[in-house]
């Protein structure tokens, strides 16, 4: 999506086309509670129409656009994939297996701290934060169920640990992509990240401590629930063997689309092996539409009923939606030009920090995608940090602490859609409870201030 602008725009104009956009976007999705698509959609059309008042033929729009939402098919293919692999996690007896021992395992340790840390854990592991969501996260949020805890905050301690993973681990595309954007070495950048990691990792841990709730509530209910998912599931070591297979191709660097296909191969075949009254036909409809629990548990039934290529449609849907309106924004001129009058303006180490910060952030709510938010950024502030003198592994930890970790607090963006679909909890409501995420960029602007953690080149 890095194409050239068509126009040039005065940023008083590019700031107010922003406003416009972001509170059509906002008051669609806020206060009148509708699907972010109609509002995204209703933005695209007012770009289009404000590109063709600026003179520019409706091909060369449609153009934009057409190229905005290219970048996004990635992400696509990983979401039918991931669809089919949630399905057949459940059919094999995956997902329920890491229900079943998680709460054996982490019974005697608060709820939310628990999720937070082993979330953290496999997301360091398998370097892809989505992967972390859509298995052991599923899995917590069965368990968050069955012991009748708040499931936002439950989602909230899920998206803290698997984007803390996503933004630490060597084997994640985001630290590649941010240590690579500004030529940083991968384990200098890794390392200089400790400095805002460390602290928004304890206070979360602290946080979610206090949060979590008192052991021992609801014990009969909990009891019905595991009997009924050692009844109705195929529980046992087998089960773990996608897991651990997807976690190994991870950790060699296998791509995702293979990795994500071998965890289904090995889950369907397990299934097959468990259940040998299961046709073809029925997997197909499995991994097309969704696995569905049929037992005398309601909230398992609940828990344990999704996943599917099906699954997945709304998410791809919003996902192309946003992207294309992120093309239109280039296009037209728009971002370009709040990027290049900032540049003016940063004269100390608090300002280019918080510059930084401020635009990724703002290129995750206006473009939706965090790969976007660290390329685009990364380029734009390069210089800048190299005039002021500072190394450029500030700038990387950066890009991390304020793109990796924001956008699964955009309702809209790639992984808040994403995250929102797997956990079936809305983006909105677990925003206020992703602490590390929302730690992040204030402890990168507190660096710029302190100068902490900042070294000169």
């Amino acid at each position: 999506m890095l194409q050239s602008s068509k126009l040039k725009l005065p940023v008083w104009e590019a700031v107010l086309v922003l406003l416009v956009v972001f509170a059509s976007i906002s008051i669609g999705i806020i206060a009148l509670s509708m699907n972010p698509h109609l509002p995204i959609i209703f933005s695209i059309i007012f770009l289009m129409v404000y590109g063709r008042l600026k003179g520019l033929p409706i091909h060369e729009i449609e153009k934009g656009m057409i190229n905005g939402a290219a970048s996004g098919l990635g992400a696509v293919y990983i979401f039918f994939f991931i669809g089919m692999l949630i399905s057949s996690w459940m059919a094999s007896g995956t997902i329920p297996s890491l229900m079943f021992y998680g709460f054996h395992l982490f019974s005697d340790l608060p709820l939310y701290f628990a999720v937070f840390v082993v979330t953290s854990i496999v997301g360091v592991a398998i370097g892809s934060a989505f992967t972390t969501a859509a298995t052991i996260g599923v899995a917590f949020i069965g368990m968050a169920t069955a012991l009748d805890a708040s499931l936002a905050i439950t989602a909230g301690a899920i998206v803290s640990g698997a984007f803390l993973g996503d933004k630490m681990s060597p084997l994640s595309e985001t630290t590649n992509l941010a240590s690579e954007t500004v030529g940083v070495p991968l384990f200098e950048h890794i390392k200089n990240m400790m400095w805002t990691t460390i602290p928004a990792f304890i206070i979360s841990a602290v946080v979610f401590v206090i949060m979590s709730p008192v052991k021992g509530q609801n014990t009969q209910e909990i009891e019905t629930f595991l009997q009924a998912l050692k009844e109705y599931s195929h529980i046992g070591w087998v089960a773990f063997i996608p897991f651990i297979i997807v976690a190994v191709l991870a950790m060699m660097k296998v791509s995702a689309i293979p990795t994500l296909s071998a965890g289904i191969v090995s889950s369907v075949v397990i299934a097959f092996f468990q259940d040998r009254s299961i046709t073809f036909k029925e997997m197909a409809d499995i991994l097309f539409s969704g696995f569905v629990m049929e037992s005398n548990v309601d909230q398992l039934n609940s828990v344990l009923s999704g996943g599917g290529i099906e699954s997945m449609m709304f998410s791809i849907s919003l996902v192309l939606l946003a992207l294309g309106m992120g093309g239109l924004l280039f296009l037209l001129g728009i971002i370009p030009a709040i990027l290049q009058a900032v540049e003016g303006m940063l004269t100390s180490a608090l300002r280019l920090i918080s510059a930084t910060a401020f635009t990724a952030i703002g290129l995750n709510f206006f473009v939706g995608e965090q790969y976007l938010s660290i390329l685009i950024t990364g380029k734009a502030f390069e210089g800048p940090y190299t005039k002021l003198g500072y190394n450029k592994k500030a700038l990387s930890r950066a890009l991390e602490d304020a793109g990796t970790v924001i956008n699964p607090l955009v309702p809209w963006g790639v992984a808040g859609v994403f995250i929102a679909g797997v956990l079936g909890v809305p983006t909105v409501e677990y925003v206020p409870f992703a602490i590390f995420c929302l730690l992040c960029p204030i402890l990168t602007i507190l660096s710029g201030l302190t100068k902490i953690g900042l070294s000169k080149q």
